[in-house]
């Protein structure tokens, strides 16, 4: 068994989100934690509706996803609606039991001694899956260490409900076991005023003690497989094809520079609709834009489609950016910016709240669009082409930034701290 470096008992960690797969923040996120969890000598398992983890370590419950059909049915009949039906509640309350029971077993197979929910508690895609945690806390007072991402009062989609009493009671719930972690000053302060729960900030991180490898062979051939000419800038959209990441923004940008280039978009449009994608492609037309969609051939682990094309990961694509642009109108955090940053390109970013607060006044150099595309937007983006000492300042001083403020080292304190100063290190509540 492993033994926690932090206080010097044993820790085996249990993770429990809808899904820890694909590239997703919170999976990502994840991962991270995890990363720094088992240097210090943790352990680390997870409990899921989908899962791309070792399964060894994994816990595998269908019910557990947002996307089970009978979780997508609880879920259309209580948002977007005031009134819930009586056959809803019943079915709510099964599947919660199922998945308390699914928790406990969990929770015994692996000797789990600290609980890390992951947005589990934030976020109402799963209804059932949040009451089943909050009760199964309640009755253990497991230490539990849960991870907010972003809550549902941010969504305009959770605000029209029939469940209220479901998301006061667990979305997130106020247990004594649970310290709570933010990963934005604005959901620490909301967190606050709403619940009553006073929370930890831990920012996203990026390994930035460790700078990514050179380019290698496989990855040495990605502007060719993008069409990407050598006289041509290769300006990079690494998100999924959302109205709230301001594709429009970009595709204006890219129009107004007066430069030959393509714009590429790494991500596909997902779970949220298809609607703005053709609504990216018609101005992209519009504006006589080079636009790439290319998720067919970015995914997180390197291989080949059916029809024999190379698969890259979002990784081998970034060294070859000449620019990213980050237009989003609002983000949790902010991953792409960070990925940035850890690659060295220079960034277009919108100046989102999260931005304006948290990361902005750290003295970070990017290229800003403050809600539109000004002349002075475009003027700094042709600097960044055009002055090659400009944009190597640029990329290592927010480099440098980074690596102070959002680096493991700055997870790796925060975590130890709740270890030392929390629940999460009582003795009476560990397995020794």
């Amino acid at each position: 068994m492993n033994t926690c470096l932090f206080c010097g008992l044993t820790h085996r960690v249990g993770f429990i989100s809808t899904r820890f797969a694909g590239t997703d923040g919170v999976s990502l996120e994840t991962a991270k934690w995890a990363d720094v969890f088992q240097k210090e000598g943790f352990s680390c398992f997870y409990f899921g509706g989908e899962l791309d983890r070792p399964p060894d370590c994994s816990y595998l419950v269908e019910e557990a996803h947002f996307m089970h059909p009978d979780i997508k049915n609880i879920y259309s009949h209580c948002f977007g609606i005031h009134k819930r039906k009586r056959h809803i509640t019943q079915k709510i309350h099964t599947i919660k039991e199922k998945l308390k029971d699914e928790l406990y077993a969990f929770i015994e197979k692996f000797g789990i001694d600290l609980l890390v929910p992951e947005n589990s508690l934030t976020i109402p895609l799963n209804i059932p899956l949040g009451l089943a945690i909050t009760e199964l806390i309640s009755e253990t007072e497991i230490p539990t260490i849960a991870h907010h991402h972003d809550f549902f009062w941010e969504r305009q989609q959770f605000l029209t409900n029939s469940v209220w009493e479901y998301l006061n009671m667990a979305f997130p719930p106020h247990l004594p076991s649970i310290q709570h972690v933010t990963i934005n000053s604005s959901g620490d302060n909301q967190l606050s005023l709403r619940t009553g729960i006073s929370g930890t900030i831990i920012p996203n991180v990026m390994d930035f003690e460790n700078p990514p490898p050179p380019v290698d062979d496989y990855a040495s051939d990605v502007r060719k497989a993008l069409g990407v000419e050598d006289d041509e800038l290769l300006i990079l959209q690494p998100t999924r094809v959302v109205k709230r990441k301001g594709i429009e923004h970009a595709i204006e940008l890219v129009h107004r520079l007066g430069k030959k280039a393509k714009l590429v978009i790494s991500h596909a449009s997902g779970d949220e609709g298809y609607d703005y994608e053709q609504r990216v492609k018609e101005y992209s037309r519009l504006l006589n834009v080079n636009t790439l969609f290319v998720s067919d051939i970015i995914n997180e682990r390197r291989g080949r489609t059916k029809t024999g094309k190379k698969i890259y990961t979002l990784n081998d694509i970034y060294p070859h950016a000449d620019l990213v642009t980050y237009p989003s109108t609002f983000e949790g955090f902010g991953n792409a910016f960070l990925e940035a940053v850890y690659f060295k390109k220079p960034i277009v970013v919108n100046k989102y709240s999260i931005y304006t607060f948290d990361i902005e006044p750290k003295g970070f150099l990017t290229v800003e669009i403050d809600g539109f595309v000004s002349e002075d937007t475009v003027r700094m983006a042709r600097t960044v082409f055009e002055n090659p000492g400009f944009c190597k300042k640029m990329v290592d001083t927010n480099y440098e930034i980074a690596k102070r403020c959002f680096s493991y080292s700055v997870l790796r304190q925060k975590l130890r701290n709740l270890i030392y100063d929390g629940v999460a290190c009582n003795p009476e509540n560990m397995r020794s």
